[in-house]
């Protein structure tokens, strides 16, 4: 089996997903075309040998939709060879996106690909789509299915997890995040988005708040409360879960994953792809995992998912230097660290998306990325990435530098 090679990634700042957000005047696939333009820059690379782009999207509608894997290969002005792909597997489409390459490489039918992901969260809402598997009643009701936050609160709640435990760890999420910016730890892969006359309209994330604290986080209403007894999903879950006797409503925008615009792009391929272009590779991908899950509880994919990474790569947990674990929802990384016996000083060191943002096709591979980053910092070896998925996945990559 081939080798498959990470030999650069870069991304764009998170922008605020909303009408006031920096990137809200910023097309999705100009968000894209940004990183394959950075890409191609920063490698000098001769684009036909990028035989593909596999780009992850979650909302494929309006300006997202038409396969913006091959409009931003076009926009970018990368050779007419290279083909392109999107794809949806919820929160996890990033991170699918460079499995699937890596996979590609590792069959030896491709040697070269860009893989990543974009969101345009402002200009194109989440569920804009018509998401049948959040919006058909039948669906809804004949499989006890909830929304991620109910899902989010079910898990608190049948595990022990206080309000102040989120709080207290999203608050460290805003402290790790600003003191990564403040230290320049984010600046070798950023490449920051311009107008079209070239003056920069965001150049580092726009949702981190440095004064944040568990005292302003108490002030927070609680988000899933009205939906789950208005609405009657708490009902739907005890259904599921009778043990429960009550749901306690603990998230809250504050400990939860924000809502951005953002893209990410990897460069992956073969030994032959790196001396073809005249480049070292900076890691490989060394396993990955895919698992389903509950629907109900939905979000507790990543323990599974890891667990399966580890075992095709014949590696144990403590074999493992750094975590990316998505925040979604503070209780999600809390759970995993729980379970997997992993310190929170291996986990999200630079803060994550409850700091960040999750602009949801994008963020498994600027996890990725990150992740690799802080690797070369450190002088470390390997990584794991997981995220929870919608529905009832899960999803993991190790990587490992070389």
């Amino acid at each position: 089996m081939a080798t498959a090679y990470i030999y650069d990634a870069v991304r764009t700042p998170r922008g605020k997903g909303k009408k006031d957000g920096s990137l809200y005047t910023t097309k999705a696939v100009e968000l894209l075309t940004t990183t394959f333009k950075a890409i191609q820059e920063r490698n000098k690379l001769d684009t036909s040998l990028v035989e593909d782009a596999i780009i992850g999207c979650v909302t494929q509608s309006w300006e997202q939709s038409g396969d913006i894997a091959k409009a931003a290969a076009i926009h970018a002005d990368y050779n007419d060879i290279v083909a392109g792909v999107t794809l949806n597997r919820f929160c996890g489409s990033g991170l699918e996106a460079i499995n699937q390459a890596a996979a590609y490489v590792m069959s030896g039918q491709v040697d070269g690909l860009v893989a990543g992901g974009v969101e345009s969260m402002s200009r194109v809402p989440m569920g804009s789509d018509g998401a049948m598997l959040m919006t058909d009643p039948n669906m809804i009701a004949s499989h006890h299915i909830v929304p991620q936050g109910i899902s989010a609160d079910l898990i608190a709640t049948m595990n022990g997890f206080t309000r102040e435990m989120l709080d207290e760890f999203a608050t460290e999420s805003h402290q790790r995040a600003a003191a990564a910016w403040e230290e320049g730890r984010f600046y070798k892969s950023i490449v920051p988005i311009t107008d079209v006359n070239g003056i920069a309209l965001l150049e580092q994330d726009e949702t981190v708040r440095v004064e944040t604290s568990p005292e302003i986080l108490a002030g927070l209403n609680p988000s899933f409360e009205q939906m789950g007894v208005m609405g009657g999903f708490d009902s739907v879950a005890i259904q599921r879960y009778p043990e429960v006797e009550r749901l306690q409503y603990l998230h809250h925008p504050g400990n939860s994953s924000g809502i951005v615009d953002g893209a990410a792009l990897l460069l992956i391929g073969s030994e032959e792809l790196g001396e073809k272009a005249n480049l070292k590779p900076r890691a490989k991908v060394v396993s990955f995992g895919i698992v389903g899950a509950e629907p109900t509880i939905m979000l507790e994919g990543p323990v599974p998912a890891s667990k399966k990474a580890l075992n095709k790569a014949g590696m144990d947990v403590s074999d493992i230097d750094l975590f990316e674990i998505n925040e979604a929802f503070a209780v999600v990384p809390m759970r995993f660290m729980d379970l997997m016996k992993v310190s929170h000083d291996k986990v999200n060191v630079n803060g994550g998306a409850i700091a960040m943002g999750h602009p949801l096709g994008a963020t498994g591979a600027m996890l990725t990325g990150t992740l690799l980053d802080e690797l070369e910092r450190q002088d470390k070896s390997t990584g794991l990435i997981s995220l929870c998925i919608g529905g009832g996945m899960g999803i993991a990559t190790i990587i490992e530098r070389v």
